[in-house]
């Protein structure tokens, strides 16, 4: 899977992107989250055997993103407020992401008012 050509936050909880082969989607940062792949949000396995179960903890900032940094070619690294910085998104895993959770136009308008009073 290619990278994104543009990942860019539209407002406080929104980040919207544009692929190589024309796709452009906005997602919301708490589906982002969600999606984290890192062994203490969704578990870890050893030879078959469930090791750790993962677990959601709640905590103030944990669907603010503070930053996006590139892993080598192939992923991005997440760091939220909460201080949770473990979860690297492969391009294929955030393209998935981004096309599962796709937020609609009204919704997107909807949200930018919400944002904006």
């Amino acid at each position: 899977m290619s990278q994104p050509l543009k990942l860019k936050r539209r407002n406080a909880a929104v980040l919207c992107s544009i692929w190589p082969d024309g796709f452009e989607s906005c997602i919301l940062f708490s589906d982002l989250r969600d999606a984290c792949p890192c062994a203490h949000c969704i578990g870890e396995e050893v030879m078959g055997q469930k090791v750790y179960i993962g677990r959601k903890v709640f905590a103030p900032g944990m669907n603010e993103l503070v930053d996006l940094k590139p892993v080598g070619n192939y992923a991005i690294q997440a760091l939220w407020k909460d201080g949770h910085d473990s979860g690297i998104y492969t391009f294929d895993l955030l393209r998935q992401v981004f096309v599962n959770k796709k937020l609609s136009a009204e919704t997107l308008a909807t949200i930018d008012d919400e944002i904006h009073r």
